[in-house]
């Protein structure tokens, strides 16, 4: 018990797996598109990680500490993609950095954590722009739609566990929990719909599959369910469409 809570602090508490989770939904789309290179994948991860640091941590006695770790981290990120990149690319990932400041900040007097139900939308468009703007020389619209419905499909399970701690009007609060899983329903749906006609066939499968798994936990999610059920079961869904695709990659051959 007590290695499960020491794994608990040191990878869920600490924001790493989450991050990992982010990073992992991108490398599944670059690799759709040809464009995997590790200094990117190093930059997604660096960015995802401080990023949700701040946002846990920002209003408690780490605050300074996470201050100077942010500071290092987006001095870190913009030596990658100067070096490896170019100053269009560091202008998406400040643009991103940006938008996740509004999201959550203790100096804005109104962010968007504060506005009823927009919540979910915002975290899925920041990933979506992540997965289809960041990494990519183009804008691609199908894996924004596919990346946004799905990530906002995922946040919905987390309001669910929060509804009764949560100060701000939520969907579960709003509309009930079966109508907030109707939600996600719809949205993992229309996600798994544009990848089947966007994506490659091997893609399209891999996101299916993890459409199924998705569509499971979402069904079971219960305020009364341990948190290990939302920071770890649910988080996973963001990293299932690239663990599927390396399992029919290896199953091929």
């Amino acid at each position: 018990m007590n290695c499960l809570k020491v794994l608990k602090k040191s990878v869920i508490d600490s924001q790493l797996y989450v991050s990992l989770m982010g990073t992992v939904f991108a490398v599944f789309f670059m690799f759709e598109q040809n464009t995997f290179r590790f200094p990117s994948t190093l930059l997604i991860f660096i960015t995802y990680f401080s990023g949700y640091l701040y946002t846990k941590y920002q209003n408690t006695k780490y605050f300074y500490k996470i201050l100077l770790l942010n500071i290092v981290t987006g001095i870190i990120s913009a030596a990658l993609i100067i070096f490896n990149h170019n100053e269009i690319r560091l202008v998406k990932w400040f643009v991103i950095v940006v938008l996740g400041l509004l999201y959550n900040s203790f100096f804005l007097e109104t962010y968007i954590r504060k506005i009823p139900l927009l919540k979910v939308f915002y975290v899925g468009l920041v990933w979506a722009l992540v997965n289809s703007w960041l990494t990519l020389p183009e804008f691609n619209f199908p894996i924004f739609f596919i990346s946004f419905f799905f990530v906002t499909a995922l946040v919905l399970p987390f309001d669910i566990r929060d509804m009764k701690s949560d100060t701000v009007q939520t969907f579960p609060k709003f509309i009930g929990v079966q109508n907030t899983k109707y939600i996600a329903y719809i949205f993992v749906f229309i996600a798994c719909i544009l990848a089947v006609f966007h994506l490659k066939i091997q893609f399209a499968a891999s996101f299916f599959s993890a459409s199924v798994f998705t569509y499971i936990l979402v069904y079971f999610s219960k305020n009364s369910n341990r948190d290990s059920y939302f920071s770890f079961w649910v988080e996973s869904c963001s990293g299932l469409p690239f663990l599927f695709l390396i399992i029919y990659l290896y199953l091929k051959f």
